[in-house]
């Protein structure tokens, strides 16, 4: 039986995932409170206590039972070798819904084509031991050095390479780099201390948790979207629509007539709604989602 002692401890990354986290959390039913001032955000969950910390250090904490559960990239769990629980992965990032790259790059002007014309050379990273497993498996001696950060600038001040994460590669591009190979990709993960995940009260509320969030990432691309069609056109307009499963048609109160309801994903809507209005649909409403859970 849970006393009121027992909270779930939960890290948050402060940084480049703080943002888009929050935005997750929002969507996902909890409304996080952040001050500049406090490493302390509120949650309107008495259960839950959160702690911000950077997504570098994240697995470390959890890992040594600091914290219960945390959200950190894939990146860094490797990076520090932690053993932790995996209990779900989470693909969203600072500026999109897709999976970071860790990228070795070099200036413009280089004459490196490849990670074999490395060997022996200088390379700066925040990811050493990713790096190094990277440069081992290619069979490439080089020295690999830990970048505090800016570590863009280190290729252009005389370091040979670097290896840097990127979503985009605008900025890599802008500091004139090249991509040589990608070293590693990424993903967000929800990660637990192994302790807390035998305690069932922990346990099932870090699962739930995990749906809670799955769900809001979920929907993150999709659309809700309802109209009125006559049962005349109705073959025609389901021939049109991508489902996630099937969907949902309801009777209304004219006999010769029914309600459609689907969900699709967003990017496809603004091609979807001329040509199911062409084939009778009828009222169609576009709505956003905040959860899809499967």
């Amino acid at each position: 039986m849970k006393t009121k002692e027992i909270k779930l401890k939960l890290g948050l990354p402060k940084g480049s995932l703080q943002e888009a986290t929050v935005r997750m959390f929002k969507k996902a039913g909890f409304n996080l409170g952040m001050s500049e001032r406090s490493y302390f955000p509120s949650i309107d969950d008495e259960e839950i206590e959160c702690i911000l910390l950077r997504a570098q250090e994240m697995s470390r904490y959890v890992e040594d039972g600091i914290l219960d559960v945390g959200l950190t990239g894939n990146d860094w769990i490797c990076e520090n070798g932690s053993d932790v629980v995996r209990v779900s992965e989470l693909i969203y990032a600072k500026q999109s819904m897709r999976p970071v790259r860790w990228v070795l790059a070099v200036p413009q002007d280089s004459k490196v084509k490849s990670v074999k014309d490395l060997k022996g050379k200088r390379i700066a990273t925040e990811l050493v031991r990713v790096t190094k497993d990277y440069l081992k498996k290619n069979k490439v001696s080089a020295h690999v050095e830990f970048s505090w950060g800016a570590t863009e600038v280190k290729a252009l001040i005389g370091l040979d390479a670097i290896v840097e994460v990127t979503e985009t590669g605008s900025s890599l591009r802008a500091n004139k780099l090249r991509e040589v190979a990608t070293v590693c990709e990424s993903t967000t993960q929800l990660i637990a201390n192994r302790k807390s995940w035998m305690n069932p009260w922990k346990r099932d509320k870090i699962e739930n948790l995990a749906m809670l969030l799955k769900g809001a990432i979920a929907a993150e691309e999709k659309v809700g979207l309802k109209m009125n069609v006559a049962k005349a056109d109705i073959k025609a307009v389901l021939a049109i629509l991508p489902a996630m499963k099937k969907p949902t048609i309801s009777s209304l109160s004219d006999p010769n007539w029914v309600d459609v309801d689907t969900i699709i994903d967003e990017k496809t809507v603004k091609y979807l709604i001329p040509k199911l209005k062409r084939a009778g649909a009828q009222g169609i409403i576009e709505y956003p989602l905040n959860k899809v859970i499967d």
